[in-house]
């Protein structure tokens, strides 16, 4: 056994001394400018080429032992797209000591890396039909702190995005004031960086309560010499009043306007504008006037 076992080891270190020619697969790297380039999408890892080589080196590459990656320089890498498999063997001819390649198996290396570029925009909500509880709207100013974050990515995505941003909150169905901290979130957030990537979002909700009053119609800018027909003297309509502001409604401090700004003579059908209502209050239902002049 113990002959045996020698011979096995004196035949194997021989036949390691030896030449031999297979396919391996080596790790790759791009070197470029990472500080002023951004790659859109995964790089190729590694390549397959074919080499001859001492059996030493092969069989220490097969039995992965750690080797340094191929390095493959990119002077522009922006206008690289792809690199063709039968110009790797100039990139690696002084780096794959111990070996001699024969040809290049990877067919084609794509590439998709484009300049960094900066932008600031502002932000501003998303307000879905969804966003609010039935019977309830925002009555405050929607304040985003701060209003507007520095964005950081690839040229085209940066150069595309909308401005200004729409921030999408999780929630649906609000019935109360609002205070939170928001991401902004984009679909490729691994690519854009965002300075800072979350803000302060807050605004007020009301519950809306519904009104039905007759308004008091009035006409402004008539022209000269004109003496409009009006066919009534009071509007009936349908108001939504925040239920915090309803100590400040009174109707008859509300009216129905009639602007004959630029109105031709003859008989039109007016909407009128309804002016006096507390702040954020809606009108859901008037009826426009027959007037002739």
């Amino acid at each position: 056994m113990l002959c045996i076992f020698t011979a096995t080891v004196f035949w194997f270190f021989n036949a390691l001394n030896k030449n031999y020619t297979t396919t391996l697969s080596f790790p790759l790297t791009f070197d470029y400018d990472k500080q002023g380039y951004i790659a859109l999408g995964p790089l190729p890892e590694a390549v397959r080429i074919n080499v001859t080589g001492i059996g030493w080196n092969l069989f220490r590459r097969s039995a992965g032992v750690k080797v340094p990656p191929l390095i493959i320089p990119l002077d522009r890498p922006d206008e690289v797209k792809k690199i063709v498999g039968s110009t790797l063997p100039g990139f690696f001819a002084n780096q794959l000591g111990g070996f001699q390649i024969n040809f290049v198996v990877t067919d084609t290396l794509r590439l998709v890396i484009e300049p960094k570029a900066t932008r600031k925009v502002q932000l501003k909500l998303d307000i879905p039909a969804s966003f609010f509880k039935d019977g309830y709207t925002l009555v405050s100013p929607i304040q985003i702190t701060p209003d507007s974050i520095s964005l950081e990515g690839p040229l085209s995505l940066i150069r595309n995005l909308s401005d200004p941003v729409y921030l999408k909150v999780q929630q649906n169905n609000i019935d109360e004031n609002f205070n939170e901290t928001v991401e902004v979130k984009f679909l490729n957030d691994d690519l854009i960086r965002r300075d800072p990537p979350v803000v302060e979002l807050s605004f007020q909700v009301d519950r809306m309560i519904e009104r039905s009053d007759s308004l008091r119609l009035e006409v402004i800018n008539a022209p000269k010499n004109a003496w409009p027909y009006i066919e009534r003297k009071k509007l009936p309509s349908k108001l939504l009043v925040p239920e915090a502001m309803m100590n400040f409604y009174n109707p008859d401090s509300v009216r129905a306007v009639i602007d004959l700004h630029n109105i031709t003579k003859g008989q039109k059908k007016i909407l009128p504008r309804i002016q006096g209502l507390p702040p954020y209050s809606q009108v859901i239902e008037v009826d426009s006037v027959l007037i002739k002049f």
